[in-house]
């Protein structure tokens, strides 16, 4: 009786030292993103479904509203991490910074917004904005600079074809128009499906599709983080992987699902559906290798907006070697 007590005992000890250990382990990382959106549902399936404790990782996940709010934590070591558009990293290499912000894992290959009609349209032409006026996005995020470059593709000027609004506040936007501001709106998810449901507006349009694959938001941190902490990086990108191959191969209802803790105050139906809309014109990335045409394919769009303040080499601020030693490519 002793003996079998003495060993329960010692299996005991062996258990708690192994899980002692494993959660000494366990390496933080701190992550901002733009903004909490649907768009980026692989980043919360990686975080639901356990793919990041998986790879030993705790994930801090934090909001922080805004590219240049993101920029800022992580140039000042507020994060160490940061999934937002890969405008910015351009913007910050552009000022001559001499710790570059290296995108190293994309997260959607698409815009996230659509075009949104205060009226019924049952055969949209984009012609049709031409003499109505338009609610877009604020001027110098990549939301606005798509915007204009399809409009522009669709021989659109939007500064004299239409009357374009820029001066309302990104998160203002829905209910400018709600309150009957503009005739057309260019609106993210879930808010587009929400008004659609709701009879307040109807979706004519997605300047995703219309705009072509772009690096929209990507995960990118410091070349000095990336050198310090490749292991760490690594397995961050792995769980990321795992979680984009997940969301592919499930429906949108199990995505919906999983992620759906993440916005309380959105019904599931309606997770659902922007999951689905997002699935079928594919914004959200197979992978997380960042290629150079859609690399250049960003810059045009910047450059055609005015907005680029110098075209950045692919090499110099995407560093793919991650990505291809997960995925196997």
């Amino acid at each position: 009786m002793k003996k079998w007590v003495g060993m329960l005992f010692l299996s005991f000890i062996m258990i708690f030292s192994l899980t002692a250990c494993n959660q000494s382990q366990t390496e933080k990382v701190r992550l901002a993103e733009v903004t909490h959106s649907i768009f980026y549902a692989p980043l919360y399936v990686a975080l639901s479904e356990g793919f990041f404790e998986e790879e030993g990782l705790d994930v801090e996940l934090t909001t922080t509203w805004g590219g240049d709010k993101t920029m800022t934590s992580l140039l000042s070591d507020g994060s160490d991490i940061a999934l937002v558009g890969s405008e910015t990293s351009i913007y910050v290499e552009a000022q001559g910074s001499t710790d570059p912000i290296i995108n190293f894992a994309q997260l959607t290959e698409t815009d996230g917004t659509f075009l949104v009609s205060r009226e019924k349209i049952e055969e949209f032409q984009w012609e049709q904005l031409k003499g109505t006026t338009f609610l877009g996005q604020r001027k110098g995020g990549m939301p606005q600079m798509v915007g204009e470059y399809v409009l522009k593709q669709h021989k659109i000027d939007p500064k004299s074809d239409l009357e374009l609004i820029q001066n309302v506040d990104f998160a203002n936007i829905p209910s400018a128009f709600a309150s009957g501001t503009g005739d057309f709106v260019q609106l993210f998810e879930p808010q587009a499906s929400i008004f659609e449901k709701e009879g307040k507006g109807h979706i004519v349009a997605s300047f995703g599709t219309e705009s072509g694959k772009v690096p929209y938001t990507t995960f990118m941190s410091k070349e000095s983080y990336l050198k310090d902490n490749a292991e760490t990086v690594k397995k961050f990108t792995t769980a990321i992987y795992k979680a984009q191959q997940w969301v592919q191969e499930n429906s949108a209802s199990d995505v919906a699902k999983s992620i759906a803790p993440q916005f309380e105050d959105t019904e599931l139906d309606i997770i659902e559906t922007v999951i689905e809309r997002y699935k079928e014109q594919g914004s959200y990335a197979q992978d997380p290798i960042l290629d150079e045409e859609e690399w250049n394919n960003l810059q045009d769009i910047m450059e055609e907006a005015g907005e680029l303040p110098a075209r950045i080499d692919y090499e110099t601020l995407v560093n793919t070697t991650f990505a291809e030693e997960v995925t196997g490519k």
